[in-house]
């Protein structure tokens, strides 16, 4: 085999330095295509969020600082007026609380029945997939046919609800009447279109969990409603909060269910159902038209769903990562445990804790000999008569 030396540079052998070589335009295209490619891969994305979603954000924060009007244009810079006349309106409070209350009537109950149904679809059912498709088809009907199919449903004089509860003896509910009954009432509504929706978001989370520990749970004795809490809700974490917080944004804006409720579409004489975005509408297109104003509600609007989602998420990460834990430790505590160790060691000689295993090789000087190892004692497996010093083979 020959052994070739390696080759001294230019400057070393006396010779002149070479210019540099120069990039041909492929290799420039080549470098430039290695650098720009991912981002031209990801742009869509951005040009899609700063026209539908940045944007418009923007846009709708300077018109909250204008005399706005629908009919006159833009007016003269009126800054924060417009967000303290919205804040001195009671209406606006009245509909911030009840969107609350939908919200809690609609959200909480259907983040439950989706986890349920989901549960039960991931079993091994008969026509598995006729069933799992069949749980998305109120959310392709529109919600205007559904608001106003369950609007007559719920009807005051002669609704189905109604009539049902007057078979059982209970006198008939006021659902356009009565504030908290028609809460209840919008809530059906949205948790018919969006349970199925929401039931294959965890189905599909449920079926990427793996099935050894399904295996192993049944091993140890867990049952299914066992199985349940212990193994699916925990590997689903993740999708929880995820599904919570869309649901907590969805649910702080519905519209469409209360738009179609009634026949004026306003929340009700006395504006016993009107949420926030309606609101919006009303003062946007009503009485008001103030382009200003509703710039303001939408922005107060969307200030209060970043609070209510970040509180949820920070709930639901507690809960997700919630279990069993030690008592915490300051870092500065730890620091000086680790000092006073390594002074102690430092003193009687032996290995610091951050000492690499096998550092000292050797026991520390004055310590006592260690005890004789003793010899492990392999079972025989020669005869029962065999002498203790004869060899079997």
């Amino acid at each position: 085999m020959a052994i070739l030396s390696p080759t001294k540079p230019a400057h070393a052998r006396g010779e002149p330095d070479r210019p540099p070589r120069r990039l041909g335009l492929s290799q420039r295209l080549g470098r430039l295509d290695v650098k720009v490619s991912p981002y031209l891969y990801i742009s869509p994305f951005f040009l899609l969020f700063a026209v539908v979603g940045l944007f418009p954000l923007v846009y709708t924060a300077v018109v909250s600082l204008y005399d706005w009007n629908l009919l006159g244009g833009q007016g003269d810079f009126v800054g924060m007026a417009n967000y303290v006349a919205v804040l001195q309106q009671p209406l606006f409070w009245k509909s911030v609380a009840n969107t609350f209350s939908i919200f809690l009537f609609s959200s909480v109950p259907q983040v439950i029945m989706a986890i349920a149904i989901a549960a039960i679809l991931d079993q091994n059912l008969r026509a598995a997939t006729f069933w799992r498709m069949g749980v998305l088809v109120p959310f392709v009907v529109a919600p205007v046919a559904i608001s106003m199919i369950f609007g007559r449903l719920y009807a005051d004089q002669y609704g189905f609800i109604n009539e049902l509860l007057g078979l059982v003896g209970v006198d008939p509910v006021a659902w356009h009447g009565d504030r908290l009954a028609s809460h209840f009432a919008i809530s059906t509504m949205v948790n018919y279109r969006w349970t199925g929706y929401n039931t294959l978001i965890f189905l599909a989370a449920m079926q990427a969990v793996p099935r050894e520990l399904y295996e192993a749970a049944v091993i140890d004795g867990a049952g299914r409603i066992r199985q349940f809490f212990s193994v699916t809700v925990p590997q689903i974490r993740a999708t929880v909060i995820f599904v919570v917080i869309t649901s907590t944004v969805g649910g702080m804006q519905i519209f469409d269910e209360v738009r179609m409720y009634d026949s004026q579409g306003l929340g009700g004489p006395d504006r016993d159902w009107m949420t926030t975005v309606v609101y919006l509408y009303d003062v946007a297109w009503g009485n008001q038209k103030s382009f200003g104003k509703a710039a303001a509600v939408a922005w107060l609007l969307f200030i209060i769903i970043v609070i209510v989602g970040m509180a949820n998420f920070i709930m639901t990460q507690r809960i997700a990562t919630g279990g069993t834990r030690g008592p915490k430790v300051s870092r500065r505590h730890t620091k000086a445990l680790l000092a006073e160790a390594r002074a102690g060691a430092a003193q009687s000689g032996t290995p610091t804790p951050s000492a690499p295993p096998g550092a000292n090789a050797g026991p520390p000087p004055g310590s006592p000999p260690p005890p004789p190892s003793i010899p492990s004692v392999q079972p025989s497996t020669g005869s029962p008569n065999q002498n203790p010093g004869e060899d079997v083979r």
